[in-house]
């Protein structure tokens, strides 16, 4: 069973390099925070939005990820190429897919935003689709070194795709050093190129490491297999789906936000660039529990699987609220990362407790429902996500049209001819954000109970043997791969 020592060496640089695309939202918010609030409104929902599309080459990944590290755990080290020369062709169709869906019907799917909102949304997605084949090419190599458990290459990439997207967004959003100004759209534009640049520099790591030329034989010539990719999308299509499901569903909290204002949501957006820099340790452990999970599988030691996955929940949670302490003792300066609005600033404190308590349930929930997938049990993971979504989607209707009723207010309109004429106003409160927030919460101690128990029945141990199947399945996936490297 790893020690503390070791899962925090496997998880550290897996919780930087899954700091990127967090990073790079959260760059993209603090510059455009002091654009407008506008500007600052539309990330919000586009972020979420671009996130969603993420997300699913992210989860295409996760299987591949699963399935190295199983091979590597009965040390058929040469399978990891195998493995990652299909994860890039199942890739590079998803990815075209989506490019598609977000250059032909990114139009229709903001339609419900308001003018403004919308005009933002579509300048940032004008750039920013294309590093969609970027993003997906990149996690099947961050899925890999996860895989065979060599993550330190992530905190280099991660580094320099940060830097450089800071930079950009600078000079791109406010026409600084000769670039021209450009805006929200030059964020779109910076975030694009970081990516190009990331993907870069993997592919020339992955020329000069000398053990994934050796051992796991990527630069052999690509043998394309239907039955892989065949296992890698079964595998895959749940944890897609609860992807979607999961982060679908914030899409739908942001609209349903976006409805009651643009204060309302940019505050909201406040909130939500914190939760998403406090997230990056816990999803770091989450990234590494999955190794660890089907490693130890893959090494006959399933009775080692649950301290394994105690002791990295026990790691996540002290790394998250070390984090959340930051906000409790100097919210002022946090929030301000944000923006320099005093105003969206003290709207946002409000929400600074209900934050906190998110991210408790956050750090152990995450850690036990990656556990889950782990094992390869990803439909039942992906029924626990759908139950969590269907309360948390229950939750924020209920509290939007019943608890939270926008107020009518008289406002004042001038006349032409001086006189003032009385017009009803519905105002939504924004000062009770709380109550919609604690959707968020909710949906994670329900992913958590939900994980914890079925972990503990031991029902996985059924999907953990269906992952290759048995040999003669073994022999079809891999051929003579099968017998080992």
């Amino acid at each position: 069973m790893p020690s503390y020592q070791e899962i925090l060496k496997l998880s550290f640089p897996i919780m930087v390099g899954s700091a990127v695309q967090n990073l790079i939202t959260l760059t993209d918010a603090f510059f455009l925070g002091r654009v407008g609030e506008t500007e600052f409104a539309a990330i919000g929902l586009v972020g979420v939005f671009y996130l969603l599309i993420t997300s699913v080459g992210y989860s295409f990944s996760k299987a591949g990820q699963i399935m190295v590290a199983r091979r590597i755990g009965q040390k058929k080290y040469a399978d990891a190429g195998f493995i990652t020369h299909n994860m890039w062709a199942g890739a590079l169709v998803l990815a075209t897919f989506m490019f598609l869906f977000l250059f032909f019907g990114a139009e229709y799917f903001f339609s419900f935003a308001s003018p403004s909102i919308y005009e933002a949304c579509l300048d940032y997605l004008a750039y920013r689709s294309y590093g969609v084949f970027f993003n997906y090419g990149g996690v099947i190599i961050v899925a890999l070194y996860t895989g065979v458990a060599r993550t330190t290459v992530l905190i280099y990439n991660a580094l320099a795709m940060v830097v450089v997207n800071t930079m950009l967004n600078y000079a791109l959003i406010f026409g600084a050093w000769g670039f021209p100004e450009q805006g929200i759209a030059g964020a779109g534009l910076a975030s694009t190129l970081s990516e190009v640049l990331a993907f870069s520099i993997f592919l020339v790591y992955l020329m000069w490491d000398k053990r994934a030329k050796k051992d796991y034989l990527m630069w052999t010539r690509p043998r394309i297999s239907l039955p892989i990719i065949k296992k890698q999308i079964a595998l895959s299509t749940a944890i897609i789906l609860q992807s979607i499901a999961g982060v679908g569903s914030w899409f739908i909290f942001f609209a349903i936000i976006e409805s009651m204002g643009e204060t309302p949501l940019a505050v909201s957006n406040m909130i939500r660039t914190v939760y998403l820099l406090f997230m990056i340790p816990c999803w770091g452990f989450a990234s590494g529990v999955n190794t660890i999970v089907s490693r130890l599988i893959g090494q006959g030691q399933k009775e080692m699987i649950m301290k394994a996955v105690f002791k990295t929940a026990s790691l996540g949670f002290i790394f998250t609220m070390l984090c959340a302490l930051s906000i409790v003792v100097f919210p002022e300066q946090v929030l301000g990362v944000n923006t320099d609005n005093p105003e969206l600033i003290e709207e946002a404190k409000s929400l600074i407790g209900v934050l906190v308590l998110i991210l408790a349930f956050f750090s152990i929930g995450a850690i036990y429902t990656n556990a889950l997938v782990g094992t390869g049990a990803t439909y039942e993971a992906l029924l626990i996500q759908i139950i969590s979504v269907l309360v948390y989607l229950t939750y924020v209707i209920a509290v939007k049209w019943f608890a939270l009723p926008p107020k009518p207010i008289i406002m004042p309109i001038p006349m032409e001819n001086g006189m003032i004429f009385p017009n009803l106003t519905l105002v939504h409160s924004q000062s009770k954000l709380y109550v919609l927030w604690l959707a968020e919460a909710i949906y994670w101690l329900v992913n958590l109970v939900a994980s914890m128990w079925y972990l503990k029945t031991y029902r996985w141990l059924g999907k953990s043997h269906q992952l290759f199947g048995g040999k003669e399945e073994e022999e079809k996936l891999f051929g003579a791969r099968a017998t080992g490297h």
